[in-house]
């Protein structure tokens, strides 16, 4: 199991366990987080929008060029900033830390 601390708007702290493929997304639903991801993992939206710790960021793959465009769209970004949905979780991964932004923006742009 891949241990990860989503860290809320309000600093709460959840843990969550998921296993090795799984994708961030689907644990932080699971765990209750404000992850929307709207278009189901197409990168389609920005509705999953997360804040990767810094200290976790450079040890994940690089977001390709249709998830950087979409997290253009997202409000909040950051120098961290990923879709949950492109992010898979591996063993190498265990302790992750993911900040949830304070705000989010839909497809309608509210």
């Amino acid at each position: 199991m891949v241990s990860v601390t989503f860290v809320t708007a309000k600093g709460e702290k959840i843990a969550g366990e998921g296993e090795a493929g799984t994708r961030l997304l689907e644990l932080g639903q699971a765990k209750g987080m404000p992850l929307e991801g709207t278009c189901e993992g197409q990168m389609a939206c920005s509705t999953c929008h997360v804040v990767i710790d810094p200290a976790w960021f450079e040890k994940l793959p690089p977001a390709v060029e249709d998830e950087e465009d979409m997290l253009d769209l997202a409000a909040g970004v950051t120098r961290t900033s990923r879709l949950s949905c492109q992010i898979e979780l591996t063993d190498e991964l265990d302790g992750l830390v993911v900040h949830i932004p304070s705000e989010a923006r839909d497809m309608q742009g509210r």
